[in-house]
């Protein structure tokens, strides 16, 4: 599938068949998170892959209340937690290299979106889920101090077909030279 394509159909996907994900097929969505560019290269992710029925669970009840993501994360073969090690992206010499300080949900951003592309392209569904209590998530997960839940992404066969989304033209999104500068003169 070409790279164009991929970013135009992928959708997020709520409901999968209970088909499993290969360890094939997982190592090709992690391979391409894997290769995403970050900050100096500090390559803050880490993923942790739960199959565990219980443990996912666990998750969903961290999801906002009426969070349509929700039952994904249980019925989904798989779920992918996108993890951070903070203090390294953007930061040079331990210090933050610019205004905007730790730079990690940009770089978690980068590596998640090459996943989901990575899925749809071989077939799978994905769904960002940013939407959840990180502080309980990464309490399930046994995570590190200094180490945070980003995101939750479950993965798997897609069931039925999901609707294009109505998208905004690019002259309501693109200036030229200043904020509010249309192209158009």
């Amino acid at each position: 599938m070409e790279v164009i394509q991929a970013i135009k159909e992928r959708r997020s996907i709520r409901k999968y068949k209970p088909e499993p994900v290969s360890d094939e097929e997982l190592n090709i969505v992690l391979e391409a998170a894997r290769w995403a560019p970050s900050w100096a290269n500090t390559q803050c992710w880490r993923f942790i892959v739960v199959r565990d029925k219980e443990k996912k669970v666990g998750l969903s009840q961290t999801l906002t209340p009426q969070n349509p993501s929700t039952n994904a994360v249980i019925d989904a073969p798989l779920v992918i937690v996108a993890c951070a090690e903070k203090g390294r992206s953007g930061y040079y010499k331990g210090n933050p290299a610019t205004d905007k300080g730790d730079w990690f949900m940009f770089d978690l951003g980068l590596a998640m979106q090459n996943l989901c592309l990575a899925a749809h392209s071989i077939g799978l569904g994905t769904v960002h889920i940013g939407a959840f209590n990180a502080q309980k998530a990464g309490e399930i997960l046994n995570l590190p101090e200094g180490t945070v839940v980003v995101e939750m992404t479950p993965l798997g066969h897609p069931l039925g077909e999901v609707k294009t989304p109505p998208r905004k033209e690019l002259e309501e999104l693109v200036f030229y030279e200043s904020y509010g500068e249309s192209h158009k003169k």
